[in-house]
Formats: structure tokens, C-alpha cells, sequence
């Protein structure tokens, strides 16, 4: 379990925060958060003021790695690699979240590390994550001004033979009670650019490997800009399945084997690739994965009811 509930004594009456400041390591502010948020207990009652004199016995509620040690690549002083494995979350959820890759960026960076960027939960591969507040400030803004360039593997249902770019804009949705599409192609959103090259076409599957190039940002962008183009992802649960799939897979109610059906893989078949970013050098970093291999994770084409037009 990453959130933990651990008993400790406060030495001599002080302020709530400065015992947690000492406990912990962490700045004032921090400290004050975790209070504010019920994470300080006595008498299984939160303390809810910071600045509470307390002494005795207490409780605290806080994040302790739980590592499994398995999905390290690279790492130096200053930033870690992962490779993600699909179905895994890179943040805890909620407190119950029994595993996520926060367990390995803190046991590998320490109590500053933090992901410089998102991954969706299926979505597997490359993760970068900084190991102090420095390097956090850094990589992150080298994502947001698009000085790091991203590059994915996606097995797509149906044949492509050659390489092209969508440049639909993408707009948030505000309406989950007719789709659970989490965007939208509309000429009202933000400014969208994906290249893709295909690789490899499995004849039997009927289904492409692309190698796609995002240029911008957006949530979901490779993911709407293929449903766009009629060659949604293979096991997507929202952009090429209906909306009765798409909630019974968000309420958990679907088992394997009607998702395989359904959506036409057992997980989203999305990999994260490679990475290039300058810190103080230049960084190339791939995946060790064989995607290409996955393709035994695709349902056969025969039985695969995929819905282009949802």
C-alpha cells in the first residue's frame, strides 16, 4: 500500500507542522498541506490547524514506496526512466491505490521525485520523472515548450500502406452522457498536429504498426486523431467502442473476454518509445519492448466487433 497509517511520539509540546517538517524533511508548506488534508491524527481525530501545539502520541497518514523494482531503465543524479507497463498508474488514485509508478519514482529519486509528464494508465513505455525540484522545474517546462520530442507505437485496426499527419484541433468534452470520448475533433479547440508512418501490416489481424509523432500536446491527441481517420486504436475503451462498452469498462463490469471483443485488444495498444531531450547533453532513450510482439494481445479479426463510427 503506498499510503500509510504510522504511530510516532512528539518528543515535547510544539506546533503540529514544525513536527511534521521534522519527521519528514519537508518545507513548512508541505507540512501545513498534509495537516489540512486530515493526514495528522490524534486520537483518530485529524488535526485539522497547523498550528496546533501537540505532544504525546500521534498518527500520520502519508505516501511510503512500495517498489516492485521492475520497470527501471535509466537514471543519473538528476532524472529517472521507467518502462510503464500498460494498466499501471503513475499516481496513486486515491489512498487505497494499492501500486503506481510514483512506488518507483520515490524509492529511485527520493521524496522530491515527481513525473515530468502524463502517460495514460494503459498506455505502456517511457516515462521520464525528475529526482529534485530543479530538474522537476526544467523537464517540465521542456514539455510545455515542445523542446521534447515524443515518439509512440500504435497497432491500429485495418491496413495503412502509407505515412500521413492529421492536424484536426481537439477541444475537452464537457458532456459525458452521451460518449465517454474524454476530447473532440472540433474547429473550436486547440491546434493539433500528429505524423504517423506505418511499419508493418499483419494481414491475418488486419491490423497496422504505426510509429506516431506528436508535435503538440494534447490529451488524447494520437488517440482521436486515429478514430478520426476510421483507424482507431486496437483496445481502446472509449474511441472506437459504444457508449454502453465504454461505461460498463469504466464501472469495471466488463471481463477480458468481451473487451478483447469489443475493442479488439485486451489493453490499449499504445507504447510510449522513445525520448529526446537536452539536459546539459543530449538524450536519446528507447524502449526496450518489443511492441511488434504484442500483436498476440490483438483479438482476431474475425471476432472483433470495433465500432469506427462511435
Amino acid at each position: 500500500m503506498p499510503f500509510v497509517k504510522e504511530k510516532f511520539i512528539v518528543p515535547g509540546q510544539m506546533p503540529a507542522y514544525l513536527f511534521v517538517m521534522r519527521i519528514f524533511d519537508v518545507t513548512q508548506r508541505e507540512a501545513q498541506r498534509m495537516i489540512t488534508k486530515g493526514r495528522l491524527l490524534i486520537d483518530d481525530k485529524p488535526v485539522c490547524k497547523p498550528g496546533q501545539k501537540i505532544n504525546g502520541e500521534t498518527e500520520i497518514i502519508f505516501f511510503k514506496p512500495s517498489p516492485q523494482n521492475n520497470c527501471l531503465l535509466f537514471q543519473n543524479s538528476d532524472f529517472v526512466i521507467f518502462e510503464k507497463p500498460s494498466g499501471i498508474l503513475v499516481h496513486p488514485k486515491n489512498m487505497s491505490t494499492p501500486y503506481c509508478l510514483l512506488d518507483e519514482i520515490r524509492h529511485f529519486g527520493g521524496k522530491d521525485a515527481n513525473a515530468a509528464h502524463r502517460i495514460d494508465m494503459e498506455t505502456s513505455g517511457l516515462l521520464l520523472a525528475s529526482k529534485n525540484k530543479k530538474a522537476e522545474t526544467y523537464l517540465k517546462s521542456a514539455f510545455e515548450e515542445k523542446t521534447v520530442k515524443k515518439s509512440y507505437l500504435a497497432w491500429v485496426d485495418g491496413k495503412i500502406t502509407k505515412p500521413f499527419s492529421v492536424t484536426e484541433a481537439i477541444k475537452m468534452n464537457d458532456d459525458y452522457s452521451q460518449t465517454k470520448h474524454k476530447v473532440f475533433i472540433d474547429p473550436a479547440g486547440k491546434s493539433a498536429r500528429t505524423d504517423f508512418k506505418p511499419l508493418y501490416y499483419d494481414k491475418k489481424l488486419d491490423a497496422s504498426l504505426l510509429a506516431c509523432y506528436p508535435l503538440t500536446g494534447r490529451t488524447h491527441q494520437i488517440r482521436v486523431h486515429l478514430f478520426h481517420v476510421k483507424h482507431p486504436i486496437l483496445g481502446d475503451p472509449f474511441y472506437g467502442t459504444t457508449f454502453d462498452v465504454g461505461n460498463a469498462y469504466l464501472d469495471q463490469v466488463l471481463d477480458k473476454k468481451e473487451r478483447m471483443v469489443q475493442m479488439g485488444a485486451g489493453r490499449l495498444m499504445l507504447h510510449a518509445q522513445s525520448l529526446y531531450f537536452k539536459y546539459n547533453s543530449d538524450f536519446y532513450i528507447e524502449s526496450k519492448i518489443d511492441f511488434q510482439k504484442m500483436k498476440n494481445l490483438i483479438c482476431k479479426k474475425e471476432e472483433r466487433k470495433f465500432n469506427r463510427e462511435s
